[in-house]
């Protein structure tokens, strides 16, 4: 829910935020976006119990994205693993597939899970709940959130009380501006709206990292690049080799018209390439950036 709302702070309008009880809503959410699963005051973390209850309203879940959301391509369900209600999701998702084809929805399903951090795993039933709602969604796409790296990234910047909010935030802006920059044209290259379907669409394990590369002259820019992504993103860093990637760069135009830097940038897109089967690329050119901005997604990770 705390998630949904940074989503919904960004103006991603058709969003809903669905529980079985009022207490875990948060606060400033217009009721208009608010799904309380009737006859359910919590499931307890207990993740069966949840599927029953879930299942039980599935009629009331499928009403409300009908007529709350209208006609969509995409359906995109944050689930907080751990909890009763989150890692209990996976009951709905004929509901979520039945209702992306009544609307005649040309995309598919896509968690977005978090993962408790050390410290909540230290209860067995957490632990148990957050593996249980990823093996659920293993098969399908989807983005693993780890909090004990968002809380590492974060540690020191932040109070405790900001931490989240700040976590989730970052992620929601940095979602946003993939799908931003899909639209957008490039005198250079372009990372189309079908290239994103295709990242979007594959099945396993999708990562997404950003970072910011002051001197884009230096040596290695590839590397760097690939090395700065995995190791300050939310996500697990990745293993092995995903079938589909798509690296996106954002650079002055200074940058662009730099030969030294565009040969550096050639040979990124062709190093963080030859780490995928296939790769897409943009190169986008936006006034007044600091620096190189890189943006790294890879899809079909199995494990």
């Amino acid at each position: 829910g705390k998630l949904a709302k940074a989503f919904l702070d960004l103006g991603f309008n058709k969003t809903l935020l669905i529980n079985t009880t009022a207490k875990d809503q948060p606060a400033g959410v217009d009721p208009q976006h608010l799904v309380l699963i009737p006859d359910a005051d919590g499931v307890g973390k207990d993740v069966d119990n949840g599927k029953r209850v879930l299942d039980n309203a599935s009629a009331v879940v499928e009403d409300a994205l009908r007529t709350k959301l209208g006609k969509v391509d995409w359906l995109f369900v944050l689930a907080g693993g751990g909890g009763g209600t989150g890692s209990a999701c996976s009951a709905l998702h004929p509901v979520f597939e039945r209702y992306l084809k009544s609307v005649q929805g040309e995309g598919r399903v896509v968690y977005i899970v978090s993962w408790p951090s050390a410290q909540e795993l230290l209860n067995p039933t957490i632990g148990k709940n957050a593996l249980s709602l990823l093996n659920d969604v293993a098969n399908y796409p989807h983005i693993l959130l780890d909090n004990e790296r968002q809380i590492k990234l974060l540690r020191g910047k932040v109070g405790m009380l900001n931490m989240y909010p700040v976590a989730n935030s970052a992620f929601a802006k940095l979602l946003s501006q993939i799908f931003k920059l899909s639209s957008e044209q490039s005198p250079i290259q372009s990372f189309d709206s079908k290239d994103l379907e295709k990242c979007l669409a594959t099945n396993g394990r999708i990562f997404l990292g950003s970072t910011l590369v002051v001197d884009p002259t230096a040596a290695g820019l590839g590397a760097t690049i690939f090395q700065n992504c995995s190791t300050r993103s939310p996500c697990p860093i990745p293993q092995g080799k995903p079938s589909t990637g798509a690296m996106l760069l954002v650079v002055s135009p200074g940058m662009a018209s730099d030969p030294e830097i565009s040969k550096h940038m050639d040979a990124a897109i062709s190093y963080v390439g030859g780490r995928t089967t296939t790769l897409f690329s943009g190169v986008y050119i936006k006034d007044e950036v600091p620096g190189l901005v890189a943006i790294l997604c890879m899809s079909g990770l199995k494990e």
